[in-house]
Parts: C-alpha cells; sequence; structure tokens
C-alpha cells in the first residue's frame, strides 16, 4: 500500500521592512493566537503555534506576511504539484471586490465660507492628484454653496479634473443638515473610490455624519495618505496619544473617507489643466425641510494674540522650558527682530503662558514655515507632528538628548536664557551693520 503524503501548509513569517503598522489584523484574524504585536507595532510569530491557514496572510493590508516552507516541504509541494504563491479569496472576499470596483475616482470636498476657500481645499486636491494617479482615476472637486460657480475654475488650477457644483441659496450658510444631504446624494450617484475633507470645524462636523450615513470608515487628523498595493488608501495618522503613527486601512467599505489638518500637505503648484468639466447638479432639499435657521452671523474681534500661526512664515515657539509667562518676553524680542510670531507647545498654553490659538501640535495648529525656532521644548511626536515639515528647524535646548534635535537642522545645546538673548543681539548687530 501506498502511503499517503500529507501536503505541508507551511508557516507564516513576517517580511522585513513591510509592516505598516496597520494596528493588528493579523492577531485578530490568527484563530490559534500564535502573533502578538511588539512595542513597535510589529507582528511576533510563534512558529510553534502556526498552522499556516494563510488567514493572517489574507488580512495584511500591507502585504508584509507570507507564508515559508522549508526546503523539504517545498520538494513535497513540487512531488504534489501544488502552488505555494497563489491564495484563493473566499467567497465573502470576491464579494467585497466586486462591490468595490463599482467606485472609482478620488473627491475633494472644496471648503468655503461666502466664497473665500479653505487653503487645506487647495492642498487635498494636490494630494488628491497624487492617489488618482496611482489608481489610475480622476481628481474630482465637490462644490456646495450659493454663487460659487467661479470656484471651478480655481479648482482646476489645482488639479481637478472635474467639478460636481451644486448651486443654491439653500447652501449660502453651512448647516450640517443640507450639505450632509448633498454629500451622501453625490456620493450614492456616483460612487467616488475616496473623499477627502479639511480637518477643519466644518469638515469634522460634515465628514462624520456622511461616514456614518454611508457606513464606511472615516480617519480623522490623517498626516499622510497612500495607496497600498492591493489599491487600498493607507491613511496615516497619530495613535495612541501620539505616541505611535498607526496606518488605517478600510478595504471592505467604500468609499474611504479621511479628514486632513491644514498646512499638513503640500500646497500644489498652480497649472493649467486641460481637463475642465463642470458637472451641475441639483438636490432637492426645500429650505422648509431644514431645522435649523441662520439668524444671524456674529464674528469675534480679532486682537494681535489672534494671529494665524498656520500661514505665517517665521514662528518662534516655547515650551516647558520656559518656566513662565514673564520669560516669553525673550522670545518676543527675538521675533520682533526676525518679524516672526510667538508660538507654544501645549504645556505652554495650559499653563496659560501662550494663548491656545497659537498651539502647534496634535491638538494645535499644524505649521509649515521657513523658520521654526523651538525654543525649551522637549520634542514630544505630540508637538512634532505639528511642525516636523518646516523648511528650517533650529532647536534650543539644555538636555543633549531632547527628541527635539532628531527632527532639527540645526540644535544649540545650552541655557535657553543664555542663547536667546545672544541669538537677539547678534541679529540686531547684522541689522544694523547692513544699514551703514
Amino acid at each position: 500500500m501506498t502511503k499517503k503524503v500529507k501536503r505541508p501548509r507551511g508557516k507564516a513569517q513576517l517580511l522585513e521592512g513591510k509592516c505598516i503598522s496597520c494596528g493588528g489584523r493579523c492577531e485578530s484574524s490568527c484563530p490559534v493566537a500564535c502573533i502578538t504585536m511588539s512595542d513597535a507595532g510589529e507582528p511576533q510569530i510563534n512558529t510553534a503555534k502556526c498552522i499556516g491557514c494563510k488567514k493572517c496572510v489574507k488580512a495584511c493590508p500591507g502585504e508584509a506576511l507570507e507564508i515559508f516552507f522549508t526546503p523539504e516541504e517545498l520538494a513535497i509541494l513540487k512531488e504534489l504539484g501544488a502552488d505555494t504563491t497563489v491564495v484563493e479569496p473566499t467567497p465573502e472576499e470576491k464579494a467585497i471586490a466586486e462591490r468595490n470596483a463599482q467606485y472609482k475616482n478620488v473627491w475633494v470636498l472644496v471648503e468655503q465660507t461666502e466664497g473665500i476657500v479653505a487653503e487645506v481645499s487647495w492642498e487635498l486636491l494636490g494630494e488628491g492628484r497624487k492617489l488618482a494617479n496611482k489608481r489610475g482615476s480622476e481628481v474630482c472637486a465637490l462644490i456646495i454653496g450659493a454663487g460659487v460657480r467661479n470656484i471651478c475654475a480655481d479648482a482646476f488650477h489645482y488639479g481637478a479634473d472635474k467639478c460636481y457644483l451644486i448651486d443654491n441659496p439653500v447652501f449660502k450658510e453651512y448647516r450640517t443638515e443640507p450639505y450632509f444631504r448633498a454629500c451622501c446624494d453625490m456620493i450614492h450617484k456616483h460612487k467616488p473610490e475616496i473623499v477627502l475633507m479639511g480637518a477643519t470645524g466644518l469638515g469634522r462636523d460634515l465628514a462624520g455624519a456622511v461616514a456614518t450615513e454611508l457606513q464606511t470608515g472615516l480617519t480623522a487628523d490623517c498626516t499622510e495618505l497612500d495607496i497600498d498595493p492591493k489599491g487600498n488608501l493607507m491613511q496615516t495618522r497619530p495613535a495612541f496619544g501620539g505616541n505611535i503613527m498607526a496606518t488605517i486601512m478600510c478595504d471592505k467599505f467604500r468609499p474611504q473617507m479621511s479628514t486632513v489638518r491644514p498646512k499638513v500637505m503640500q500646497l500644489a503648484p498652480i497649472s493649467e489643466n486641460p481637463k475642465s468639466e463642470i458637472i451641475e447638479e441639483t438636490v432637492d432639499i426645500p429650505a422648509t425641510s431644514i431645522m435649523t435657521k441662520v439668524l444671524e452671523i456674529i464674528r469675534e474681534k480679532k486682537g494681535s494674540s489672534d494671529i494665524d500661526i498656520s500661514s505665517t512664515e517665521f514662528i518662534v515657539a516655547g515650551g516647558r522650558g520656559m518656566m513662565s509667562k514673564e520669560n516669553f518676553s525673550i522670545l518676543n524680542e527675538l521675533a520682533d527682530e526676525l518679524g516672526a510670531v510667538v508660538a507654544g507647545s501645549r504645556m505652554a498654553v495650559d499653563a496659560g503662558w501662550v494663548s491656545h490659538t497659537r498651539q502647534v501640535g496634535q491638538t494645535g495648529k499644524t505649521v509649515r514655515p521657513v523658520v521654526y525656532i523651538a525654543v525649551g521644548i522637549s520634542g514630544a511626536i505630540q508637538h512634532m507632528v505639528g511642525m516636523q515639515d518646516s523648511d528650517m528647524i533650529i532647536a534650543v535646548n539644555k538636555d543633549k538628548d531632547a527628541p527635539i534635535f532628531e527632527v532639527a537642522n540645526y540644535g544649540i545645546v545650552g541655557d535657553l536664557f543664555e542663547v536667546v538673548p545672544a541669538m537677539t543681539k547678534k541679529i540686531r548687530e547684522a541689522k544694523a551693520s547692513a544699514q551703514h
């Protein structure tokens, strides 16, 4: 009697450098609990327990796992004529793929207030252009408002292939209900694959409502967007209080939705786009059906402390090392000489040393100035995600091991109460010399 040869199943293993720290999908999919996650968010596989079921391989959005066979096992598989590379999709996976295939194109909500467009919308069109190129699709602008047709021309300059325009008096002022209904109707009708909104007050309010109605995923405050090998949107954002950067995927539902904070993405250069199709849409929303009414818009009077730091080119920021509010006077003197704006870390804001409108970081504002001077700021990741894309970073800290030096172009290790006045003095002398 011929002994039947058992087909080897192999063991799962991690491919070096390919894990995207998605949050442990492989761990949750393993039926025998042989996968645990390291502090870095990478899977640790107990091969003694692994049964080679391939569930973790299928679950991995970054294609970072594979089934490994020993030479002896490969010889057996060759003898049996088995394919060691193909992982057949399940009926559920086939159904998901067929449904997702109906969705195409990248949409960006162009946020506007009284006809003035939020700059983050143009930043997202530039990023959307990159994503659309990778998917072989188009990037489309969704413009909602009253008397806003002129915005379409700017949208084309910033990279849009099409503009879906909803121009109706009912959208003159932003209210959640009409905007929500308009967005959902357009998404149901045209089926975009990706929808991007700014992480502004309006965007955060609207995106959550839309995602809930569409029963799809939403990743807020993203700092990076990309496309994975399977065509899914990779949405990177700080997680666990900013201690790690997590890449979040929405591979089973469409559209994939993200909000992105202003100044995180690079503003795309203005160019002529030969594709300039305006598609005028109508949404039947009677004004009488909307429960909220805008009676009056009351604007706050802006003071000098309310300068928008996200649009300034020179920033001098102070942190815990400043010790007190009074000590910020030395930063004010330096900022005056540079024509800069004084900002602060969360700790400085919480202590009342700096206005909350000038907070830089994950819970403050994201900035991208020409020069960012960080004084007495250790460099917690929550702060660095808000300023690490500055053109030049100069750090002053007495701790030579402070994390801020990892992202700084120039670092000064020393007592800030000696270094900053010395910097101010040198700048004054250089300016005086240039005048003579």
